[in-house]
């Protein structure tokens, strides 16, 4: 499973991610993380790369398949943030609402979460600021589990930070 190698690979490495991240709160039955980073580009072109061109972006070490994998994302209520990979199919998160380039929130558990039965909501957040564009996404997850999850925020919170950091490193490439 790549999500569990890439977790305790990132704890080996220290990877950074955005200027603005943080664990924003953590118990051993659920954890909040946010990260943020400001982009040139406006929250049209934002959304645009968040939805139609997530494939582009997301570290294929962050998806079940790599790159035999194929993601997108259906930015309608009921949509999924899905990967393909012929038959081999994950539904990552529901799609629960949506506020074109504003918000865009989806619920389900990532990666290996999915699979210990744990549940989250990430929210992505575009705010104008100028001719650049604030993007927020946080992660709320929790459930039962006889694992401690505040030890999981901080590894949630640095790989968030490299997919974001990602998002951010495409629109910078594609402009």
């Amino acid at each position: 499973m790549r999500y569990a190698a890439v977790g305790i690979a990132l704890m080996a490495s220290g990877l950074g991610g955005p200027a603005q991240a943080a664990v924003k709160d953590a118990t051993p039955t659920g954890f909040t993380v946010e990260n943020q980073v400001l982009v040139q580009a406006t929250p049209a072109q934002v959304w645009q790369a968040m939805t139609a061109q997530i494939d582009r972006w997301w570290p294929k070490d962050h998806t079940w398949w790599g790159a035999a994998s194929t993601l997108t994302i259906e930015p309608r209520a009921g949509g999924c943030f899905c990967e393909i990979a012929g038959q081999q199919q994950a539904q990552h998160l529901q799609v629960v609402f949506v506020d074109p380039e504003k918000t865009l929130r989806m619920s389900g558990g990532l990666g290996p979460m999915q699979g210990m039965g744990l549940h989250g909501v990430a929210e992505w957040t575009l705010q104008p600021e100028g001719a650049a564009t604030r993007v927020s996404w946080r992660y709320r997850a929790g459930g039962y589990t006889p694992d401690d999850l505040s030890k999981f925020a901080p590894i949630v919170d640095r790989v968030q930070a490299q997919q974001l950091a990602g998002l951010a490193s495409w629109l910078q490439q594609s402009r």
